[in-house]
């Protein structure tokens, strides 16, 4: 019972943190669509966009954590190394089919679109590729892998940099896409070291005991916190270890920053739904418990045709007016996805389920 009460708290959290993330995002691409487009140097659209810039790190940890629950999970059932591999590039075959068919919907409700938007290398793609090229972790024990993916994501931070600067030009765009910072795609560098920290971070849960739990976030919260200074610090110097770094794109000090709050994040959100909370419904972790389903709808709506009469047309308070609108709609599908059974108990009950009359209801009659 100890074990489960755990267990259910631990997804709590988490899931709260990803419903955190669900949240900024959708304010984001709603500023990024619906501004007109001469507001968009000022204050409101620039931290929206600043502030929006956490969810992909944020989804990508959460993945890499849930990953590390995977591994951790094959190693307990004592199954052959092989399998331990395949179970794991099982799930990042599952990420990339999800990919390609987020693509393929976004295509055809598009059209007439363009063909290469079909393998644009978005989070879910950046997802796939990085589990599967993280794939071989599962052959370690969960403590070697606590260290050896912390190791991991911070050589990928560093390494990204050098990699921007190496001749791209004869490999393929798509295979490129996937591998070299670039500001239209989520590449495994720097992106994937946010799955490797990410692996890091499940395997510390993991091994934590229940009465290990709060230590461990205690030390999430400091060790996140000297990472946001630590990066700040680093990216306030006038020199670099880089010939050539942008900030934006594949500098080292940002993935830090991140880092450090999303490991601040974890710990404000276990202490929340511990002790906060209570064990009621929480409408932040309802984001968290259908994100997917919340990023596929609110991309088609925030980007696609159905609303065309706000695109580039809204002043900043119609706009905040408009991303408020945009989360309550989520929430309200979100809802009923999770609770679709009794939505449609009652429905039937007022006779408008879908699908023919049942024959006792028809016998009634």
């Amino acid at each position: 019972m100890q074990a489960t009460r755990a267990s259910s708290n631990r997804l709590q959290y988490l899931d709260w943190v990803r419903g955190l993330g669900a949240i900024i995002m959708l304010q984001g691409h709603v500023f990024d669509s619906f501004l007109k487009p001469d507001l968009r140097p000022g204050e409101a659209y620039t931290m929206s966009q600043f502030v929006g810039g956490m969810p992909p790190a944020l989804f990508l940890f959460l993945t890499g954590v849930t990953y590390a629950f995977l591994m951790d999970s094959t190693s307990r059932k004592g199954l052959p190394a092989g399998e331990r591999v395949l179970t794991a590039l099982g799930r990042s075959r599952y990420l990339f089919l999800l990919a390609f068919a987020f693509r393929l919907q976004l295509f055809i409700f598009g059209l007439p679109a363009d063909w290469q938007g079909l393998f644009r290398v978005d989070v879910l793609n950046c997802m796939g590729f990085s589990m599967a090229a993280l794939a071989l972790m599962s052959l370690l024990s969960t403590r070697q892998r606590a260290w050896v993916c912390g190791a991991s994501g911070l050589a990928i931070a560093f390494a990204a940099p050098l990699v921007s600067q190496l001749n791209w030009t004869h490999v393929p765009w798509m295979l490129r896409n996937y591998i070299a910072p670039g500001l239209g795609s989520f590449s495994f560098f720097p992106w994937g070291g946010y799955l490797a920290f990410g692996l890091s971070m499940g395997s510390l849960i993991r091994l934590a005991r229940e009465e290990g739990s709060h230590r461990l976030m205690q030390w999430s919260a400091v060790a996140g916190g000297g990472l946001v200074l630590a990066g700040q610090y680093v990216a306030g110097k006038p020199y670099s270890l880089y010939a050539k770094s942008d900030f934006w794109l594949n500098s080292p000090a940002q993935m830090l920053i991140k880092l450090g709050v999303l490991l601040l994040l974890v710990a404000v959100a276990f202490v929340w739904t511990r002790y906060g909370a209570g064990d009621g419904w929480s409408w932040v972790r309802q984001f968290g418990i259908t994100s997917l389903l919340v990023y596929w709808v609110h991309i088609e709506l925030v980007y696609g045709r159905e609303l065309w009469f706000l695109k580039n047309n809204l002043t900043v308070p119609q706009t905040v007016v408009a991303a408020g609108g945009m989360i309550l709609l989520m929430l309200a599908i979100s809802t009923a996805k999770t609770h679709w059974h009794r939505v449609r108990a009652v429905l039937d009950e007022l006779g408008w389920a879908m699908g023919p009359p049942k024959p006792d209801r028809i016998a009634a009659d």
